[in-house]
């Protein structure tokens, strides 16, 4: 897989967990050609695997952030409309932006850049003419959300196994 179908990859899926196991598509586990059990650092095709989830992450068209079950998610620009407009159906801190940065040592440190401050304007805008409804009808396609009966954010519903080391 090359950078360009990975991008293509999250295009077709809308919404795709980095490694873990969910409810959409696994980047990881469609380079592997497989699913991974365990830590995909113990594949034989990790070095795929990391250069094409940082080229992800250097995309200006991927959102990197946790919405699904607060694992490392790439959401599709044409997406980010309806995630704006439903944002209320998710955890706040599952909708921010996750940065990676590469220091002059060599290492990487994650920033994350809080929701709604990564929004671009015309983003917003496009989100605002869209109704609550059709936002999430949208972003129901790639993530089951449903509606607490209680007022306030309700947490998508998602299924996932648990991994000592996932993401």
């Amino acid at each position: 897989m090359t950078p360009r179908q990975a991008a293509a990859f999250v295009r077709k899926h809308g919404v795709v967990l980095e490694a873990a196991t969910g409810s959409v598509p696994a980047l990881a586990a469609a380079i592997a050609g497989a699913p991974i059990r365990g830590n995909w650092w113990a594949h034989p095709r990790r070095q795929a695997i990391y250069e094409l989830t940082r080229a992800l992450r250097d995309s200006r068209v991927i959102l990197v952030c946790r919405l699904v079950d607060g694992r490392i998610t790439y959401v599709h620009r044409r997406l980010w409309p309806a995630l704006v407009r439903a944002a209320r159906h998710f955890p706040i801190r599952w909708l921010a932006r996750v940065d990676e940065i590469h220091t002059a040592s060599g290492n990487h440190v994650t920033r994350e850049v809080a929701f709604p401050a990564w929004v671009p304007d015309a983003i917003s805008a496009q989100a605002s003419a869209m109704s609550e409804e059709q936002a999430v009808l949208d972003l129901g396609r790639c993530v089951r959300i449903t509606r607490g009966k209680q007022p306030g954010p309700a947490v998508p519903q998602t299924r996932r196994k648990r991994h000592a080391a996932e993401d």
